[in-house]
């Protein structure tokens, strides 16, 4: 859950039109209207990444006078399915995937499933990546991968960064490779297989 407390507001006599602010926002909720920033404050987040990048300090964060809830529920939802599609995302249901705002990978899995098809719309229905929109990217789109969904990179965005492959995902030829080195992939493997299959059991 996360509690959206405060929004941009744009001095249009400073703001320049450069597009900083558009492109930062992990949710897409600036764009430009006649060369200046507009906030559709419906789906702002008030992250205040486009305050913090404004070269021309044309935004300020203000107090919401109604603070907003983000969160997806998973009462309704298919356990099993949110389960499954974490586990092919290799993730644990209950893992923290997002630090800066406590999300879990149960909570994104369930916006997927609820029809989230980019990692923008996960955000604007969890608030992952509205804290540092660093890191949690990855496993965002690990589990729209999961889902068997290849979301397009928004031209107008700047908040993705790539993939770091797992130990599920790296090829025989790199295990091949680094094995002289004292690299153990498939040992690895097979100790992070049995981790998970031991917390299954745990919890029949």
């Amino acid at each position: 859950m996360r509690t959206v407390t405060m929004y941009p507001v744009v001095d249009m006599d400073k703001c320049k039109g450069c597009m900083r602010c558009e492109r930062v926002c992990p949710v897409l909720s600036i764009k430009m209207e006649s060369k200046k920033a507009v906030v559709d404050l419906e789906n702002c987040m008030g992250c205040a990444n486009c305050e913090q990048r404004c070269p021309e300090m044309a935004i300020t964060m203000v107090h919401r006078e109604h603070s907003r809830v983000v969160q997806t529920n998973l009462e309704g939802l298919d356990r099993g399915a949110v389960i499954d599609l974490c586990r092919r995302a290799r993730l644990h249901p209950e893992q923290i995937i997002c630090y800066c705002t406590a999300t879990r990978a149960e909570e994104v899995a369930a916006a997927v499933l609820q029809g989230a098809k980019s990692p923008e719309e996960v955000s604007r229905q969890t608030g992952v990546r509205t804290g540092c929109k660093v890191e949690c990217i990855q496993p965002v789109l690990r589990l729209l991968h999961a889902a068997g969904i290849v979301p397009e990179r928004p031209a107008r965005g700047y908040q993705w960064y790539g993939l770091t492959p797992t130990v599920w995902d790296i090829s025989e030829e790199v295990k091949k490779k680094y094995a002289r080195r004292g690299f153990y992939f498939n040992e690895d493997r097979k100790l992070l297989d049995a981790l998970v299959e031991a917390d299954e059991r745990r919890k029949r």
